[in-house]
């Protein structure tokens, strides 16, 4: 069965670093849709990153372009967010998914209740 494992988050200082990571197992990675989200009680949900891991291509929510960084490991099955110049509003819940796609413009308009597979997230807190 799909199975996302998410990992490394923590306890920063705005303006630090983080690196999260999200294990897949159960299904062929090199060919998925793959997402991280992350969400505060009481708010809605955001896309933060989005890779379509046939090409690479990748998307970024406003509030993070050119701080994060999506990536993807297909030897070891896993996805990356590497989190630069982190700043106290990125404090939340991160969370990894994925869904199959049958192209890079599949994947880039997919919603995201269309995403079925999730991880059980990991905290991030800039304070």
């Amino acid at each position: 069965h799909v199975q996302l494992v998410e990992s490394g988050g923590g306890l920063v200082q705005p303006g630090g670093s983080l690196r999260l990571s999200c294990a897949a197992s159960g299904f062929t990675f090199s060919n998925y849709c793959m997402d991280w989200f992350r969400q505060i009680p009481g708010k809605e949900r955001e896309r933060v990153a989005r890779i379509y891991t046939p090409s690479g291509a990748a998307y970024y929510s406003s509030s993070v372009k050119g701080r994060f960084t999506i990536a993807q490991d297909n030897a070891r099955d896993t996805l990356h967010l590497q989190m630069n110049n982190l700043e106290p509003e990125d404090t939340a819940m991160y969370y990894c998914a994925g869904r199959s796609a049958t192209s890079g413009t599949d994947c880039n308009l997919m919603h995201d209740y269309e995403f079925t597979d999730w991880g059980q997230g990991t905290q991030v807190t800039v304070s």
